[in-house]
């Protein structure tokens, strides 16, 4: 199209008004303004001229020498040529175009046979929606209290662990500081669960915070996405590097382009990094440490060989048992659920998510999730493993949340919580904090002396 508007106008500039009302090819500029029909044509109101591109191209000396006696001194050499090649590399580019159509129509109507002839008694996921969640198992014992129970947050204020208030102008909204306690808490719930996840066997890792858009991808991500979780930097000053918002990125980054032997497998890795997350959804859970912007996640990744077929089911449940170990040994009453096709997201064949009993939230809240990717990421990203005859074949990837912090000291301050303000500590978390209870401050907390104080508050002081 582009080729033959350059024709066109190459071609319709000459054309002219001349005063006795004959059309004339001259190329003079005192012949009078252009003929309306050809700005008619040029303002888009009408079809361009259909230009017999083939004959022209058959005898393309001819066609110059035409054009330089209806142009005498304006055509400039090689430019009819120059539009011809062009009208040529169109041609094939909507050859291509086409090709690739033919293709797309082959491929949905492969795809489409594949959802119907599969066997669908292998799609163990519900259908639908979070509501059509499956529940499994109830852990626990929901904790029951002869008071009035207090939210995480105002736990944490009375305690002087949790500040999550005038941060907007130190750190904006969804940011919270972390003190004393219960400072000492997330380094107690980080080492617990490191400690017994490399007991089982789990290879430690520690990754890169900045990735580029292609692992995301590859993850089943989108950092460039309308209302995208991920924070990507200024590209100015570094292109294509975004923040993960979680370490599985980064450990699938670190098995992209390789390949392992089949024996070594299946790889179990854990790692424990700063997640950040934009919350786009900004109307929900805004205040608390239920949904924020950075929290620190203990991860687990693991890679497994695809010959059954049921190697990463496996793993999956493994993950999930050692997730139940974990939040049993914290005393939290939870409840196991499998997660419908509409919660899946991108990259999930199947997906196990827990929910831990929040007695200030008066609601069970997501403490983790586990998923089995099977061969999603793998071809994405390029993970293979070697079969003992040499031959590649894609692995598959599944991945658990091992230790959300903010969310596990939720669930631990509300469901341990004592009439006097106080809170239990769990009996496995006691040695890594050196005492069984959280304590009221001894020292008078520190008073808010900015600006924007409320009037009841500055009487106060």
């Amino acid at each position: 199209m582009m080729a033959a508007r350059m024709l066109a106008g190459l071609c319709a500039r000459t054309v002219r008004r001349v005063p006795a009302g004959r059309r004339s090819l001259g190329s003079s500029e005192d012949q009078g303004p252009p003929s309306w029909l050809y700005e008619h044509v040029r303002e888009g109101y009408s079809a361009w001229p259909q230009l017999d591109m083939e004959a022209l191209s058959r005898d393309l000396d001819a066609a110059e020498r035409e054009l330089g006696e209806r142009r005498p001194g304006r055509p400039k050499e090689g430019e009819l040529r120059a539009v011809v090649r062009s009208w040529e590399e169109l041609q094939k580019l909507r050859q291509d175009i086409h090709r690739m159509e033919e293709e797309k129509v082959q491929i949905a109507n492969e795809v489409k046979g594949m959802t119907k002839t599969h066997d669908r008694q292998s799609l163990q996921s519900p259908v639908g929606d979070e509501s059509n969640a499956r529940e499994l198992e109830v852990v626990g014992v929901k904790p029951e209290f002869d008071f009035d129970v207090q939210g995480h947050l105002e736990l944490g204020e009375d305690l002087d662990i949790i500040r999550q208030r005038r941060l907007s102008h130190i750190s904006g909204n969804r940011c919270y500081y972390l003190r004393g306690a219960g400072a000492m808490m997330q380094h107690a719930l980080v080492n617990f669960t490191m400690e017994k996840l490399v007991k089982l066997g789990f290879i430690p890792m520690s990754v890169p915070d900045m990735l580029r858009g292609v692992v995301f991808e590859g993850c089943g991500m989108q950092p460039s996405a309308h209302s995208s979780q991920v924070y990507s930097l200024d590209p100015a000053m570094n292109p294509d590097l975004h923040l993960a918002g979680t370490s599985e990125v980064g450990i699938a980054g670190y098995f992209m382009d390789h390949s392992l032997q089949m024996s070594d497998l299946p790889i179990r890795t854990v790692c424990c990094s700063t997640c950040y997350r934009a919350e786009t959804e900004t109307g929900r859970e805004t205040w608390g440490l239920y949904r924020v912007h950075h929290f620190t996640k203990v991860e687990m990744f693991g890679v497994t060989a695809n010959e059954s077929g049921k190697e990463s089911q496996e793993l999956l449940e493994e993950f999930l048992q050692i997730q139940k170990e974990l939040f049993s040994d914290l005393g939290l009453h939870f409840k196991v659920l499998e997660m419908p096709s509409q919660e899946l997201g991108l990259p999930a064949y199947r997906k196990y998510d827990i929910e831990a009993w929040m007695s200030g939230r008066g609601k069970y809240g997501e403490i983790s999730s586990a998923s089995n990717c099977t061969d999603y990421q793998s071809r994405r990203l390029n993970i293979m493993y070697q079969r003992p005859g040499g031959e590649l074949r894609h692995a598959h990837t599944v991945n658990g949340t091992a230790c959300a912090v903010p969310r596990l000291i939720i669930a631990i301050l509300e469901s341990n919580q004592l009439k006097d303000g106080r809170v239990r500590i769990p009996k496995v978390l006691q040695p890594f904090m050196n005492t069984d209870i959280i304590e009221k401050p001894s020292y008078t907390p520190q008073k808010y002396i900015g600006p924007n104080q409320r009037k009841y508050e500055r009487k106060k002081t």
